[in-house]
């Protein structure tokens, strides 16, 4: 994982997830939260990544490079296999935008609710 540098501009990704109710629903969530996040921290173009439960709601936060690295992350190995049956075990929001700075927690949690595009199935 690289680190930004002051002054750089950087994708960001907010997600927010609520996962349904039910033990096996949390047990699946964390089962491909856990392997995407550790895709995520060798991913190319990765700048940083975190997560923190936000209000209720499972917030994985990055910053890439550019878009495209973004996207051919979202594209590929666990992350997709996650997205696949993600409508199965929680609902949610995503967004991205260029930006120079990271926001702070309650920030971003702001941000999501007032721009975060909702999951639609495929």
């Amino acid at each position: 994982m690289q680190m930004i540098q002051q002054g750089t501009t950087f994708h960001l990704s907010i997600t927010g997830l609520r996962v349904k109710p039910g033990l096996l629903n949390r047990i699946r969530f964390q089962y491909h939260a856990v392997r995407s996040y550790r895709q995520a921290q060798k991913a190319d173009g990765l700048l940083h990544v975190a997560v923190r439960r936000v209000n209720g709601v499972e917030h994985t936060v990055t910053a890439w490079r550019d878009r495209e690295a973004m996207l051919a992350f979202v594209r590929s190995g666990r992350h997709l296999r996650a997205m696949k049956v993600f409508h199965h075990i929680a609902t949610g929001a995503t967004f991205g935008f260029t930006t120079d700075h990271l926001p702070d927690w309650q920030d971003i949690h702001a941000l999501w609710k007032e721009r975060g595009v909702a999951y639609r199935r495929g």
